[in-house]
């Protein structure tokens, strides 16, 4: 069970994200966004080590408000191997210093990602301890994905992020999304999986999007 501190973050997350979103090629904005933070959910990690968070920001400098996907993994020590991956380091007031890396470089958010969209794991709240996040649905047709021991080795490019997976599958995290007001969207067509949420939108509205969708390969 994650454990949520509300102290201090310098610098905050948001601030991180606005230096590094600019060179993603999935990025569309301007090259100083200025983000909010719209929603998002948390994972929990097994083990207790690693914080696991899908963070949803709001690029409000970007014409129609750019909504950005961003899984992210806070760690304790550097991750071996994954310096490429990494986002940028801050302090926390409780737990010091945190490595904070694209968790689509991380083994140990895609191994609960996966068990997310199995139902093997339930998406919980971005900001209250120990409640689950009743918002987040899933859905999951196939085989079992089996990601013991797998190392990512994710592909970024103007659509996204792409993940692929043990089993002939592929996972795409939606980096840009495309929110829709009203109902939340159905899983979309020629899906073996998919995760979808809400946040708050402008004028009292709720938007909803998809924010991942396994396929084959």
């Amino acid at each position: 069970m994650a454990v949520i501190h509300h102290t201090t973050i310098k610098p905050t997350k948001t601030e991180l994200l606005a230096g590094w979103l600019p060179g993603r090629p999935w990025y569309r904005g301007g090259p100083a966004p200025v983000l909010e933070k719209s929603g998002g959910f948390r994972l929990d990690d097994p083990e207790g080590e690693v914080g696991i968070e899908f963070i949803v920001v709001t690029d409000t400098a970007s014409p129609g408000r750019t909504a950005y996907l961003a899984p992210l993994t806070y760690r304790g020590a550097p991750l071996e191997g994954a310096g490429h991956a990494l986002v940028g380091t801050m302090e926390h007031g409780v737990l010091g210093t945190r490595w904070v890396y694209d968790g689509c470089h991380d083994p140990v958010l895609t191994a609960e990602v996966l068990a997310l969209i199995e139902g093997r794991a339930p998406a919980m709240a971005q900001s209250i301890t120990d409640t689950p996040d009743r918002e987040v649905t899933r859905s999951f047709t196939g085989a079992p994905l089996k990601p013991d021991g797998f190392t990512p080795e994710p592909s970024d490019d103007a659509d996204g992020t792409h993940l692929p997976l043990p089993g002939g599958t592929v996972l795409h995290v939606h980096r840009v999304l495309e929110p829709v007001t009203g109902e939340r969207p159905p899983a979309p067509q020629g899906t073996l999986g998919h995760v979808t949420t809400g946040w708050p939108g402008p004028d009292d509205s709720r938007l909803w999007a998809v924010l991942m969708t396994l396929r084959q390969a």
